[in-house]
């Protein structure tokens, strides 16, 4: 019964972390973005990933609390978007502005410092 128990608690736990993972990135959507003057968030991600998910939960959301950004996600195994942006794990954040990565960071999932990273990129 034990064994039960927490098998069934470790199923709900990672439930609760669970985001619909899908790659919304393309080259056209995220440079025409970039020429209409948003801040772009561009994010990794890979099946399985408890990390990816809670930091794709905090952009989903700040994209609601924040004007002027644009985010976009892709599969970390999707070699060519990878290496477009020269990025090697799951959970890579990139922030651009103007053109230019003024962010980057592998792992963070804090939701405070995800928000002082898109804060600092609105500034002028």
């Amino acid at each position: 019964m034990k064994k039960i128990l927490t098998l069934v608690f470790c199923i709900f736990a990672f439930s609760l972390n669970v985001v619909a993972k899908e790659t919304t990135y393309n080259k056209a959507d995220f440079d025409k973005a970039l020429s209409e003057g948003k801040v772009v968030i561009v994010s990794s991600w890979i099946k399985y990933c408890t990390s990816c998910a809670s930091q794709m939960k905090v952009l989903n959301k700040a994209v609601n609390e924040f004007d002027n950004i644009e985010y976009f996600a892709f599969e970390v195994t999707n070699k060519e978007i990878a290496n477009s942006f020269n990025v090697q794990y799951q959970t890579t954040l990139l922030i651009f502005k103007e053109g230019n990565e003024v962010y980057r960071s592998i792992g963070e999932t804090s939701k405070d410092l995800i928000y002082k990273a898109i804060k600092s990129s609105l500034k002028s």
